[in-house]
Order: C-alpha cells, then structure tokens, then sequence
C-alpha cells in the first residue's frame, strides 16, 4: 500500500552533497526495511541522527504469558481494562506468539513528554475511540475514531488526543504490515477491484523541520525492553524525505465490502496481511440476495488459523450477546460457528450495520494474566441453547 511519497526539501541525487545555507552538509538517513532489499526512504535532518547524551536503565515490559495451550472459546471485555494517564504505560498486550502481539490502550493523554520507537515491530493501532494528531519527521497524520494507523518499525513517533476517553486496539507485528498481494499488481498499484484503493490513505502532511537542540527523550522498544534514550537534538529535524518507508492512516469506514448472492468467505473482509497472520474489516454492509441464502457464516473448522475479532460498534449477525470492545477467540482444532438462533434471524434480513476487526494468526497465541483478568469465563457455553 505504501506509494512513492516525498516532502520538503532534496537534493537532485540520492547520497551527494547536500549543504545547509551555513555551508555544513545535511545529514543522510537511509531507512530501509527486509535489510537493502525492500521498500525504503531517505531523510535530510538538520543534525546527525546520532547524537546520544544519556541511556538511562532499560523496563521490562515483557508480556506475562500465562496460558500457552488453549482449546478453548474465549471472549475478553476490553473496556474493563482502567484508563492509564500515561500511554506505553496504558499498553496491555492480551495475546500473542511469534509473529504479533495484539493488546489494548487506553491513555487518558498521549507523549507529551517524550518520544516512542519500536525498533522490533510495525504496529497497528485502530483507534476505537479518541481522535488527535500522530507526529513523526515525516510530518503529521490527524486520526479518529476508526482509523487503523500503520507505523513502521524504527519510525519515532508522538501520539497526542485532544480529549481524555480514548480507546485502541494494539497490534505489534514482527514482519511488515502490508495490503493483501492479491489485490495489487506487479508495480504495488492497488488494483480496480480492490475494496479500497490509494485516494483512501491518509499520508502525512505538514513537515515541520524542528531544527533545535536540548534534551529529548525516547523510548525505544527492543526485545521486549524499553530503552530511555536521551538525545541531543529533536528527532524531528528533517529539511526533506522521499521514499515508500513512512506511517499512513486508512479508515474502517473507508472499506467497500464485496457483496454477493451466497455467504461469501472471510477473505473478501481482508484489509491487511503480515507474516502469518491477516487482518480483515467487517463493515455495514447488503446481505446476500439469493432467494435462499443464509446470510449468516455457516460452520467453520479452524484448520489453519486462530480467530480473533475485536467488536467496533453494531450488532454483529452471528453473536448474541454482543459488547462493543468485545474480543472473542475461537483456537484452531475445533469448528466455531453462528450462535443459536442468527442462522434463522438473517434469513430475509436485507443488510448488516456490524463493525468489527479480524485478526486471524496462522499460529496459535499466548494468553496473558491480563487477558484472563478480563475474561468471560462462561463464553464457550454459548453455543448451547
């Protein structure tokens, strides 16, 4: 999804010289992604990138992993998590195995005074509810409530609300956050049936060259730790840029559903895809128009993935009892299906107003003490009328 995007001011040639109005060289930042061989972008700062003055000692924030095998239904109540003034302290991360971490946020403020960088993981943060403004040296993303917001790994970052109640959905994945390769063509164009296409993404605006120096804290995620960084400069001094490597917002809301006469399958609701794990965007949306169709999901076998949704806002047709910021998890190795009665309950209905996120991982997740705190323990009973 990321297209060739530049701002600011740039020299003609990529690695020559490229002088301030004093005479003194810009400094070059290559930042590149699958090592030299992927997407990437280059940035001019005003200063050398470099210029460490203090690391103080770093956290653990290791995710506490208590339930590693689960055969079991499940659902969590999100908003029973406590709102947390701080916002990588409100970071609770509910699940997750080798390839992501899926959590909850609920700050009542932003980074106000620091900087933020995960160095190990891209991130999608779905912002359930809250609006403000994401600042980066690429410039400025204004986000609200169903925006999914994609950050690459090593971009810093501060996030600022501009009320106190918001709510996010955290998913960290440990490989590139991209749209479905189905629906791009050879050159990275998202292609004419896509469900959505490059006039939907939200790029970063308004480059501000903060040419200053003091101090400026950062922390940075790396294995699980967060390392407090004391820089000498603002880390967000860029003269310019260009490249494909930058953070980008795209809303729920956005999303065209792909509609047809029978129950269509889930991949038709996938909105992104990182390594061993899909995202998908279930919206509002026409029912099926077959004379005898089901509107409902029939019967599924989870073979090859875990399923993950995460309840936006609507009432989902296939789920009874349905709470907004409600996440369910049906394991693979045993079917899951509609609850009792909404099999009957969408025939003849004409459309859905459900809103709800997907994230099905290829491979089995973890449960933390967190996720359990928050659990409806009598859930997998549900399918027993």
């Amino acid at each position: 999804m990321p297209f060739y995007h530049r701002a600011g001011i740039l020299p003609q040639k990529r690695h020559v010289q490229f002088r301030k109005p004093n005479g003194n060289l810009y400094a070059e930042e290559l930042i590149s992604t699958l090592g030299f061989s992927s997407i990437y972008s280059i940035v001019y700062h005003c200063h050398p990138p470099t210029l460490v003055k203090n690391i103080g000692e770093p956290i653990n924030v290791e995710p506490e992993y208590t339930l590693k095998k689960n055969m079991q239904n499940r659902s969590f109540f999100s908003y029973k998590q406590k709102s947390v003034n701080d916002y990588l302290k409100s970071r609770v991360v509910l699940m997750g195995n080798n390839d992501l971490t899926i959590g909850i946020s609920t700050p009542s403020k932003g980074t106000e005074d620091y900087f933020f960088k995960n160095s190990d993981a891209d991130e999608m943060l779905f912002i359930h509810e809250g609006e403000g403004k994401l600042e980066t040296i690429y410039g400025e993303i204004e986000f609200e409530y169903g925006d999914y917001i994609i950050i690459p790994r090593g971009t810093i970052y501060k996030l600022n609300f501009y009320g106190s109640n918001n709510h996010i959905l955290v998913l960290e994945s440990f490989s590139p956050i991209i749209p479905p390769k189905r629906y791009c063509n050879e050159f990275g164009q998202l292609l004419e049936h896509s469900p959505f296409c490059e006039r939907d993404i939200k790029i970063p605006q308004n480059l501000k060259t903060h040419d200053e120096q003091g101090d400026f804290k950062v922390f940075i995620k790396k294995q699980n730790m967060l390392y407090p960084y004391t820089y000498s400069t603002h880390p967000f001094d860029a003269i310019g840029w260009d490249g494909f490597v930058y953070p980008y917002a795209f809303s729920i809301h956005d999303y065209e559903p792909i509609t047809g006469r029978i129950h269509m399958p889930p991949p038709i609701h996938q909105n992104f895809e990182g390594h061993n794990f899909v995202v998908c965007s279930f919206v509002p949306r026409l029912y099926d128009y077959h004379p005898n169709a089901i509107p409902a999901p029939y019967n599924h076998s989870n073979v090859d993935s875990d399923e993950i949704l995460y309840y936006v806002d609507g009432d989902f047709m296939s789920r009874n009892q349905v709470e907004r910021g409600m996440i369910t998890l049906h394991p693979k190795g045993i079917p899951h299906g509609p609850h009792p009665g909404a099999a009957e309950r969408s025939i003849g209905a004409k459309e859905t107003k459900e809103l709800a996120v997907m994230i099905d991982p290829f491979y089995p997740v973890y449960l933390t003490r967190q996720a359990m705190e928050i659990e409806d323990p009598e859930y997998w009973k549900s399918w027993i009328e």
